[in-house]
């Protein structure tokens, strides 16, 4: 039994087509209603057109990536009962139309962080960096978020001092943009790229945070799964949580979904088996003290879906993405721990090539930062080629 071979499509707009994903061995489609505003209701209608779309090319969808989670439910602001309401009903609609799954996430305001997209690895391609000292550049001389020298230990603020003096004024623009806007801007972020003060508009939702903590945070995911999961089980979808990504603290932001003891808190918050984990081996792996196939091994139970890919972590606690096989996690370990869970359970995990390196195939080619066509393309050839090796070695 193998993993369902599955790729993230970006909708109409995407340059990858259904029909190539179907001539290349794709069996699942994994997307969203991209055209609908964060918060509102997704109607089954809209739900069936992109169904009747992705079926039509004789692919399947059972995995929505993502249903966004509001700011207004993760700060409990006024708005936040209504927006749980709307959920409900998204997740009813969505079950309606054979929706098994429903990724999500709990990080506030930034969904995902890198600071160099165009990142050179030597004989591999182009990948993505988190080089730390740039990212405390940004957050505290370009950004200037009040207080953010705080967070930081001195041999990373010499580090982040030099590293700014290095930028010109054109280098730290782009830098902010990336991180604010580039990074965000296809995956529902809350930055509208037309604000000119973007910055500005970005350390407002910052503030948003100042009074809440890793407590609090938690406090508001433990409110809104105990609404959501009763009618995930009504319904029979099961929700599965992104890992935060990086998985330690940034911008002074509560973060509480990054390590071992993070899987444990949510199954213990709440027991449902609908209450799961949307396994990114990249973002884990982004922590170095993170046991990535330990972490699969004790809550495979709970693992709804995959992504598999690898980073390369670094002693400054800098990371880069390193493709798909070569990295900090042993990728043939952790493909084993779901071969075995799938036989355990007797059906099979959706599994998708998370981001990939950009080669010379993918060349002129357009795609979102970190999805090159062909790169993914390689990734999911390097997991079929373990998992062939792993069944009948």
């Amino acid at each position: 039994m193998k993993l369902i071979k599955s790729w993230r499509w970006f909708g109409e707009n995407d340059s990858v087509t259904l029909n190539w994903l179907k001539e290349n061995g794709i069996e699942e489609v994994v997307t969203a209603l991209h055209h609908i505003s964060n918060g509102e209701v997704w109607p089954e209608e809209e739900i069936l057109k992109v169904k009747s779309k992705i079926e039509a090319a004789g692919l399947g969808w059972s995995v929505v990536e993502s249903l966004p989670v509001t700011e207004a439910i993760k700060t409990a602001s006024d708005l936040r009962d209504q927006h749980i309401q709307n959920y409900k009903t998204s997740l009813r609609n969505l079950a309606a139309c054979g929706i098994k799954t429903v990724v999500y996430n709990f990080m506030p305001v930034l969904d995902w962080a890198r600071t160099d997209l165009n990142y050179q690895i030597p004989g591999l391609g182009e990948s993505m960096l988190f080089d730390y000292p740039t990212f405390a550049a940004f957050d505290m001389y370009i950004l200037k978020r009040p207080g953010a020298e705080n967070d930081y230990p001195t041999e990373l603020k010499v580090a982040a001092k030099q590293a700014f003096e290095k930028m010109t004024a054109d280098d730290a623009e782009r830098l902010a943009h990336n991180i604010i806007v580039v990074t965000q801007g296809f995956i529902d972020g809350v930055i509208d790229p037309s604000i000119e003060d973007y910055k500005q508009e970005f350390l407002n939702h910052l503030q948003r945070y100042q009074h809440i903590d890793d407590v609090q945070l938690r406090a508001n995911l433990t409110y809104f799964l105990n609404e959501v999961i009763p009618v995930a089980e009504e319904v029979g979808i099961n929700l599965a949580i992104h890992p935060d990504d990086p998985p330690f603290a940034v911008l002074g932001l509560p973060r509480i979904f990054g390590n071992i003891n993070d899987m444990e808190w949510l199954a213990n918050t709440n027991p449902s088996q609908n209450n799961g984990i949307a396994f990114c081996a990249g973002s884990f792996s982004a922590r170095a003290d993170n046991d990535v196939v330990e972490m699969a091994g004790k809550y495979a139970h709970r693992i709804h879906f995959a992504h598999l890919r690898n980073t390369q972590t670094l002693p400054d606690g800098s990371f880069y993405e390193s493709g798909h096989i070569n990295g900090t996690v042993d990728m043939k370990a952790l493909v084993n721990v779901f071969l075995k869970e799938m036989k355990e359970r007797s059906a099979r995990i959706p599994m998708r090539p998370d981001h990939g390196l950009k080669g010379v195939e993918d060349e002129g080619l357009t795609a979102n930062p970190g999805y090159p066509q062909f790169g993914r393309l390689k990734g999911l050839r390097e997991v079929e080629h373990l998992e062939e090796e792993l069944l009948h070695p």
